[in-house]
C-alpha cells in the first residue's frame, strides 16, 4: 500500500491562485456568496437588533493572477464578528481592497429587519418582517445604498368606481433602494412606503381592525402607478436622501398576472 510522502517542514505549499493566468482576462467580481452571519443592526426603539445575515463579498481581479484566495473573505468577516454595521462597512470595504490588493470591493449584507407594530384600533401588539440589504462598494470613490422591500395593501380605483359594492384589492410589495448622507432610520422609511399605498399590512388584526384596514383601504384607493409616485413624493420630503429607486408590484386579486410600475430619481 503506498503511503503518502508527509512534506518536508521547510517546504512550502504551492500556491495555484497566485500563479500566472494566459488568458489575460480580468474578472470584474470574484469572492463568496450567500455567508449565513449574525449581524447586528440599528433598532429606533430598541437600540439593537441581533438578526442573521446572507453575506456577499467580492472584489476584482486582475488579468495575471489565475484565482482569489477565498479564505481571506472569512478571514476579514471574523475579525468583524457580531460588529457586522452600517457604521463599519467603510472599514470593511478597505481591509477587503487592501488584503486583496484589489480595485474595486462590493459588499452585501441582506437580513431580515423586525418591528413591532400595533393593530389600528385594538392595539394588539405583533411583530412584521421586512427585507432589508446593504450594499457597499469601494474603488477611487464610494458607494452605498439601503434597499427595502416593504408589503402594502392597494385598492383599485377603477374597480370602486364602476362596482355598485364594493372594489377588489389586493397586497403588493414596494421594493426601494436608497443613497443618502449621514443617517436614516429604517423604521421611517419605512413608515414613509406604507403611507404612501391604500394601507399598511400587519401580522395581527382581530375583527375591528380587518373593519378599519378594509373601510380606510377603501377611502384611499390606488394603482400600482399612484403608489411609487406617492413613494416619491414622500421621498423628496427627506433632505438626507439623495437618490431612490421605486417598483411597486400588486399581485392582482382578479387578474392572472401582476401590476408593475417603476422609477428612479435624484432627491430634488
Amino acid at each position: 500500500m503506498n503511503k503518502k510522502k508527509s512534506l518536508p517542514k521547510n517546504d512550502i505549499l504551492r500556491d495555484i491562485q497566485g500563479e500566472p493566468d494566459y488568458r489575460h482576462i480580468n474578472i470584474d467580481k470574484v469572492g463568496v456568496k450567500d455567508i449565513r452571519y449574525p449581524i447586528v443592526v440599528l433598532d429606533k426603539k430598541n437600540k439593537f437588533q441581533h438578526t442573521i445575515a446572507s453575506i456577499s463579498m467580492y472584489v476584482d481581479l486582475p488579468h495575471q493572477f489565475k484565482g482569489t484566495h477565498m479564505s481571506r473573505f472569512i478571514e476579514i468577516l471574523n475579525e468583524h464578528r457580531g460588529e457586522v454595521t452600517i457604521k463599519n462597512f467603510p472599514d470593511i470595504l478597505k481591509k477587503m481592497k487592501k488584503r486583496f490588493s484589489a480595485s474595486t470591493a462590493h459588499l452585501e449584507v441582506e437580513f431580515p429587519y423586525f418591528m413591532e407594530k400595533s393593530a389600528p384600533v385594538s392595539k394588539s401588539k405583533s411583530l412584521m418582517e421586512y427585507k432589508c440589504k446593504y450594499t457597499g462598494i469601494l474603488s477611487d470613490k464610494k458607494d452605498f445604498l439601503l434597499e427595502l422591500m416593504v408589503p402594502v395593501l392597494t385598492l383599485c380605483p377603477c374597480s370602486k368606481e364602476i362596482s355598485e359594492r364594493g372594489a377588489h384589492n389586493q397586497r403588493g410589495l414596494v421594493k426601494v433602494s436608497l443613497r443618502f448622507e449621514g443617517f436614516v432610520w429604517i423604521e421611517d422609511i419605512i413608515k414613509t412606503i406604507e403611507e404612501s399605498a391604500s394601507s399598511p399590512v400587519y401580522s395581527l388584526l382581530k375583527r375591528v381592525d380587518e373593519k378599519f384596514i378594509t373601510e380606510h383601504a377603501y377611502d384611499n384607493p390606488m394603482f400600482v402607478e399612484d403608489v411609487v409616485r406617492e413613494v416619491a413624493v414622500n421621498l423628496n420630503k427627506i433632505k438626507k436622501v439623495k437618490w431612490f429607486r421605486i417598483e411597486a408590484e400588486n399581485w392582482e386579486s382578479i387578474h392572472n398576472h401582476s401590476a408593475y410600475a417603476f422609477l428612479e430619481r435624484k432627491n430634488s
